[in-house]
Parts: structure tokens; C-alpha cells; sequence
């Protein structure tokens, strides 16, 4: 079997430059689009230089019409999600009759139909395209918001946050897989940087609009609390019902583009090795190929590593504020810097791992931020002490969120097959979501010693000991595979069955 220009890894001794894909590009290596198809070069007759200008517009042009809208949807898709935590400091526990017990469980409802829902997500967003499907599930959570600012009880709540997770299910999972589709593997990392860290804007956004909205409390009958939920829950709404125009399908049937920059994105995609932008039938071999894939699983306990000390941070920092003495719309407002700090070292490392290709160093050093923040929490008792160590959590969580997804969407190559893994890995992550709500006791409190030790538990033997664990696998394998190891999976295989073989191929090198 010929192989093509190798991507880019880490852990070779050459790396060819752009200009050098390009020019393999122009060539012809990468013709084929699968099922015997030929793509056309509309820049074959250009010089290397020009297809490189032609390349950065293409990429300012996809950045501008797809990142900002998304950013935007994630922002809101998390303030929906964690506002809970702000409006328990404007009453709501006393205004339903719930213990604290029961705020716990309101908490924990969410991720069980999160996660739940999370590994079908992908498949349906494939199958109804995007431009469908996302504006549909974030109307849906819009209308689930409202009635959460009109429930009365426990009960209530309860349904409200399962039919919550459900709709917010697909969000995450499929921007990510859906980014995936559009940009090479190391371009990946810094747009899902930015995408991801419109979750750590929302939590600054997110106290100073709960601030704001609190001082409603008498009007119509409702509290400050119900307001927050009502007033976030419409505008979820309005930018549900824009999303059908805002939000584009994949690149062979993008509307916003030329057939002759349709062409482009699909063979520079191909150029990568990627296959995620074609068109590609679902089989249940692609469900079992992710299943048995070792790295799955490695990748989902890395990434509980991050997401459980997430939630449990964006859920429980106004009330860790809180208890340091502040009232409730300080807390609020103490809660914003944190969370901008947060915002700059997650595009910070995004942009750091695109460059370096060493996405697991990336996890390592961030994981340490993380574990000496929570480090400062359990064993700090003055107010400064701990609201610093509030500073390194948040540092040290949100970095390692988006990094672990395009670590995975990287490594993982095939359209339903990422579709897939992203799924179960996110999925996974957010079920563990369920420990995040209950770690943080009331009876606990002031200190919460027992749930920043638990964050702590997390960051060390999952995110860091994961990272560790998938960084020397994926290493010992592209040793193997660059010393030929693999090359007997090509054996007797036509080319269309080569690359149908996604990351199992011996020609697919994964990023570290």
C-alpha cells in the first residue's frame, strides 16, 4: 500500500510542513474521496505560496461563520444548566420546601439524562443534519428553562431537570464532532478552545446576570430565583428559533460556501486523514469498533478526571464563595474572575497544543494547577487562601476539558466512529456528573473538606493518571507502527478497505 504525507506527530523525527501538504495535495496523492470518487483541485495551476494565501482565507472564512454562533450556544447551553447554583443563593430551597438533600438530587437528575442520551446524539445529528437538529434541541431546553422558573416543589423540579439533560444532551458532544468535520487535527484544539471556553464566560456572565435579575424578585408574584430561570429560558428560546438560520450543515452541502470552497475543505480534510466530511452509511461495526477500542475507555476515565471537578466547581462556587462570608450577590459577583481567568489559559492551552501536537503534556501541566488549587481548598481556613485556591481549580479544570475532547476526536478517525466515541466518552464524563452533586453536603459546610478532597481524588488518579496512561500507549503504538509493525492490517486490502479502517489503519499516526 502507497502511504500518503504523514500528518504530523509528535513523536516523529520530521514533520512536513504546510507548504509540503499542499503541494502533495496538488499532485494528486489525495484524489480519492472514498467509493472511487475524484475530487477535483480547483488550485492544481497555482504556486505554493498563492494556495497557502487561498488556504488562510478559506480558514478566516470558516472561523468567522461558524465559531462565534456556536460559542454563543454553548455559553447559553451552560448558564442553563449551572444557574441552579446561583438561584439556591436567592432562595430557592426555602421557596420549594427542599432539603438539602433535595437540591442534590435536582443536581444529579440532569447528568443521568445527560449522559444517557449523550451516545445517540451524534448519530441523529448526522442523520437530520445539523441545521436542524441543533436549533430543535435548544428551542426544546429554552421552553424546559421557563418552566423551571414556574414549578413549586420538588417534584417538579425534579421532571424539569430530566427533560433539561435530555435536550441539552446533544449539544456538547455533536459541536464538538461537527468541529471535527470542518478543520485538520492541528487546528482543532485552539477553535474548540474558544467554542469551550464560552462555559467558563458563562460562569462569569452567569453571576453577574443572576446579580442583576435577583433584584426582580416581587414582580408578577415571582421570586428572583423563578426570574432567572423564565427570563435565561426565553432568550434560549429566540436563539433556538435564529439558530435554523444560523447554524450550517456539513461541508458537502455547507450553503455559505462555493462548490469550489466545498471542494477545498474536503480535500484538505482528506489531506489530514480524515474522513468525517463524507458521506458514510451506519453500520453497528462502527458502534462495536469503538467499544473494543481500548483507547475509548481510557479516554473517558481521563475525561471524568476533568468533568467531575467541572461541575462540581460551576455548580458550587457561589455557595463556596458564599461561605467565606460574603452575601448573596457578592458571592455572585466573586464568582466572575475566577471564571475569566479560567477563559484565557483554556484558549491559552488550545492554542499551545495546536502548535506542539503534545495534547497529554498539555493535560499533565494544567492537571497540577488544578490539583494544587483543590490542595489549598481542603487544607486552607483563611477567606484569601481559599479564594485563591478557587483560582488554580478553575485553571486547572477548564483547559483539560476541551483538550481531552480533541484529544479524542484526534485519535479517533471514521465519521460515525468519532461520532460514536465522543458520545460515550462525553456521556461518561457527565454521568459522573451524579458524584458532582453530591459531594458538597450542607452539613459539610463551611470548609466542604470532604467534597474539595474528592475534586482532588479526580484530578489526581483520573485526569492526571489517565493523561499519563493514554500519552505512553499511543506512543508505544506509533513506535510500532513507524517501525512497519502494522503494516500487515493492509495485506490483500484494496485501498477503499485500507481507509475504511479509520485509526486502525498503519499509516494513521495518533497525536500524543
Amino acid at each position: 500500500m502507497k502511504l500518503s504525507t504523514e500528518h504530523i506527530d509528535s513523536d516523529s523525527g520530521h514533520s512536513p510542513s504546510d507548504d509540503e501538504k499542499r503541494i502533495a495535495v496538488g499532485q494528486g496523492e489525495f484524489e480519492a474521496l472514498g467509493h472511487g470518487e475524484i475530487l477535483p483541485d480547483p488550485d492544481a495551476h497555482l504556486s505554493p505560496e498563492e494556495r497557502a494565501a487561498i488556504d488562510r482565507k478559506l480558514l478566516w472564512k470558516l472561523d468567522l461563520r461558524l465559531i462565534p454562533w456556536l460559542c454563543l450556544l454553548y455559553l447559553i447551553s451552560f448558564l442553563d444548566r449551572t444557574n441552579i447554583g446561583n438561584a439556591k443563593l436567592d432562595g430557592l430551597e426555602k421557596s420549594l420546601h427542599i432539603t438539602g438533600g433535595q437540591y442534590n438530587a435536582c443536581l444529579s437528575i440532569f447528568f443521568v439524562s445527560y449522559a444517557l442520551f449523550e451516545p445517540l446524539t451524534n448519530v441523529l445529528l448526522k442523520r437530520l443534519r445539523p441545521s436542524v437538529f441543533i436549533p430543535i434541541i435548544m428551542t426544546l431546553w429554552g421552553i424546559t428553562m421557563v418552566t423551571m422558573g414556574l414549578t413549586h416543589n420538588f417534584s417538579g423540579m425534579m421532571a424539569a431537570r430530566w427533560f433539561l439533560g435530555t435536550a441539552e444532551a446533544g449539544l456538547f458532544p455533536g459541536i464538538n464532532f461537527y468541529l471535527s468535520c470542518w478543520y485538520k487535527r492541528d487546528e482543532l484544539g485552539i477553535r474548540a478552545a474558544i467554542f469551550f471556553s464560552a462555559a467558563a464566560v458563562s460562569g462569569s456572565f452567569g453571576g453577574l446576570l443572576a446579580a442583576a435579575i435577583g433584584n426582580m424578585a416581587g414582580i408578577g408574584g415571582k421570586e428572583g430565583w423563578a426570574w432567572i430561570f423564565i427570563l435565561e429560558g426565553l432568550a434560549t428560546v429566540c436563539i433556538g428559533l435564529a439558530s435554523f438560520y444560523m447554524v450550517y450543515d456539513f461541508p458537502d452541502e455547507a450553503t455559505f460556501l462555493s462548490s469550489v470552497d466545498r471542494q477545498r475543505v474536503l480535500r484538505r480534510l482528506k489531506a489530514d486523514k480524515q474522513s468525517s466530511a463524507e458521506h458514510e452509511s451506519f453500520k453497528m461495526a462502527y458502534f462495536w469498533a469503538s467499544i473494543k477500542d481500548l483507547k475509548t475507555w481510557v479516554f473517558a476515565a481521563t475525561y471524568m478526571g476533568c468533568d467531575v471537578p467541572l461541575y462540581a466547581f460551576s455548580l458550587f462556587l457561589p455557595s463556596i464563595i458564599a461561605s467565606l462570608g460574603y452575601k448573596s450577590t457578592t458571592a455572585q459577583l466573586l464568582s466572575v474572575p475566577p471564571y475569566a481567568a479560567a477563559a484565557i489559559l483554556t484558549i491559552t492551552v488550545g492554542y499551545i497544543a495546536d502548535r506542539t501536537h503534545q495534547r497529554a503534556l498539555c493535560n499533565i501541566c494544567t492537571s497540577f494547577l488544578g490539583m494544587a488549587g483543590f490542595a489549598m481548598l481542603v487544607a486552607g481556613t483563611s477567606p484569601g487562601v481559599r479564594y485563591a485556591g478557587t483560582f488554580l481549580g478553575a485553571l486547572g479544570i477548564y483547559p483539560c476539558v476541551a483538550n481531552t475532547i480533541v484529544w479524542t476526536s484526534n485519535n479517533t478517525e471514521g465519521v460515525y466512529k468519532r461520532g460514536i466515541t465522543m458520545g460515550f466518552v462525553i456521556g461518561w464524563g457527565n454521568l459522573n456528573g451524579v458524584v458532582s452533586s453530591n459531594i458538597y453536603q450542607a452539613t459539610d459546610a463551611p470548609l466542604y473538606r470532604r467534597g474539595h478532597g474528592i475534586v482532588l481524588a479526580y484530578l489526581t488518579v483520573f485526569l492526571l493518571g489517565g493523561s499519563l496512561l493514554q500519552y505512553w500507549s499511543l506512543r508505544r503504538e506509533n513506535a510500532k507502527r513507524r517501525a512497519g509493525g502494522r503494516d500487515h492490517w493492509a495485506d490483500g486490502k484494496t485501498e477503499e478497505e485500507v481507509q475504511a479502517r479509520g485509526d486502525m489503519r498503519p499509516d494513521f499516526f495518533y497525536t500524543l
